[in-house]
């Protein structure tokens, strides 16, 4: 892990197209700005275990659903 001091109003750069700006220091809270292109996301770390979480679950099959057209399957007959 790359650990970098920032001020508020200086940012990094992340493959010239991705830009973090410290926008605001207040306590031990820090305000981001992140620049980026469209076609990149940018998520906070519990939205993106959530999104990922939610696309695993989406992606497996249900079960009642299987067990229905296995029925079908066997009451099809062969052509």
């Amino acid at each position: 892990m790359l650990v970098l001091t920032r001020r508020p109003n200086q940012s990094i750069v992340i493959s010239g197209g991705i830009v973090v700006t410290v926008l605001e220091v207040r306590g031990d809270q820090v305000r981001l700005g992140i620049k980026a292109p469209r076609e990149v996301d940018v998520h906070r770390d519990e939205v993106w275990a959530e999104l990922q979480q939610a696309n695993r679950a989406a992606a497996l099959p249900d079960r009642s659903a299987v067990e229905g057209l296995e029925r079908l399957r066997r009451q099809r007959p062969d052509a």
